[in-house]
């Protein structure tokens, strides 16, 4: 299916971008009283934010609440192969008839005006959420929470904090009580609030603004856990315990991923039967994904491939663990980096396990860093690196010394869209 139509639209939604960026919702709120404040006709919202985790724990809340047999709007972002994956409704990603007409109405209810790429499809996606029934809308925080897009939400069903990190300090902050002040900033009034693994400065954050709005606060480790026993998940909170199989995703941060899911449907009212679902068929691209198909793997066809989008030294804490629990085989890592992140902070937690780095440009990407620049980042904690001009060459330099490597791709969800995008 062509994508001609809508790409054009979102290039011209693009163009609209105000010189200066300032962090609030006027322009949100104009552009959504121009559509007919679709914002106030959307079914019940579950909000979440976070840092690391949002799109691995809406996935499992959708897998669960579809397995109930539950019609749900999600909306994520960013995409990593085509736009339309940001907008599902009820189940299935927005076709390109659709998305077109839809961005062609929000452009015109725009009416020329600066607006962010991100209010205006953002608005755009409420529209459609509003035009379509549905029993659940998974909302997803784009960047941070207090001054989000998506925080135009007055009364949602819950909101939903997953673990909090420095990121994105130019705009949150540079403490996590800052950042966290951020976040909490999506709390309603005596709506309740699944809190998932927090540091403790973080925690006091969001607990503090909850009591003002008398918010009940459910979090992990106080009424709730999960953990890993025997190959299985053990969730326990105030209505008892569940036995459940591990969850599809990858990677030992999973089991905390999995828990706040599983607090959210368990405040839901669901059964042992829809939580269980909600481990088993959930899908979420690039996070920890083994590649089995496609050139890179016809590269590369004794080699284990592996793709992971996180691109903050907390997803590279996770992706560390993750190798941790591997089997034992020498790693060579294939990494690109967007220049507004700081390649040391990224590396660092995984350089023990790393044989060697390659450093890549992502393609079509202007704000790519230097791969030279990163090969240095990498030497500098000392990991073996070189360059190469695509993931292609890189995987094939590798297999050409270790036919049997194990190759992650990873630094950035822009480079994994690439990857996804060449081998399906």
């Amino acid at each position: 299916m062509s994508q001609r139509p809508s790409a054009d639209l979102l290039a011209q939604m693009m163009a609209l971008h105000p010189s200066e960026i300032d962090l609030s919702l006027d322009r949100t709120y104009r552009l959504l009283d121009a559509l007919g404040r679709p914002q106030h006709r959307l079914p019940p919202v579950i909000h979440i934010a976070g840092t690391n985790g949002k799109g691995s724990t809406l996935a499992m809340i959708r897998a669960g609440l579809e397995a109930a047999g539950k019609r749900v709007h999600c909306y994520t972002s960013p995409h990593l192969v085509h736009f339309h994956e940001r907008i599902v409704l009820a189940g299935a990603e927005i076709r390109e008839q659709a998305l077109s007409d839809l961005l062609a109405r929000t452009l015109a209810a725009n009416d020329g005006a600066p607006i962010t790429f991100f209010e205006a499809t953002t608005c755009a996606a409420f529209a459609a959420f509003a035009d379509v029934p549905a029993d659940y809308l998974l909302l997803e925080v784009g960047m941070g929470g207090r001054m989000d897009t998506t925080n135009v939400i007055d009364d949602p069903l819950l909101t939903v904090i997953t673990p909090i990190a420095l990121d994105h300090q130019a705009f949150l902050g540079n403490t996590l009580a800052v950042i966290a002040g951020e976040k909490a900033g999506i709390l309603k009034r005596h709506v309740p609030c699944i809190v998932g693994r927090q540091e403790d400065d973080a925690l006091e954050v969001i607990e503090s603004r909850a009591a003002r709005l008398g918010a009940p606060v459910i979090a992990q480790g106080q009424h709730w856990h999960s953990w890993e026993e025997r190959s299985r998940l053990v969730f326990q909170d105030e209505i008892g315990l569940l036995d459940l199989p591990l969850p599809a995703l990858a990677g030992p941060h999973q089991i905390d991923n999995a828990g706040t899911a599983l607090a959210v449907l368990r405040q839901l009212g669901s059964g042992e039967d829809v939580c269980e679902a909600a481990m088993t068929n959930a899908r979420w691209p690039a996070r920890m994904q083994r590649l089995t198909m496609g050139p890179l793997k016809q590269t590369a066809p004794e080699a284990e491939l592996w793709l992971d989008g996180g691109h903050n030294a907390h997803a590279a804490r996770a992706i560390a663990a993750t190798l941790d629990q591997l089997p034992p085989r020498p790693t060579h890592i294939v990494f690109a980096l967007l220049n507004s992140r700081a390649p040391g902070d990224v590396l660092k937690p995984i350089a023990g396990h790393t044989k060697s780095l390659t450093a890549i440009p992502i393609p079509d990407e202007p704000n790519s860093s230097d791969p030279e620049t990163l090969a240095d980042a990498a030497r500098s904690l000392g990991i073996e690196a070189r360059t190469a001009d695509n993931a292609q060459s890189a995987i094939s330099a590798i297999v050409a010394e270790d036919p049997h490597a194990r190759i992650l791709i990873c630094g950035s969800l822009y480079q994994a869209g690439v990857i996804l995008r060449d081998n399906k």
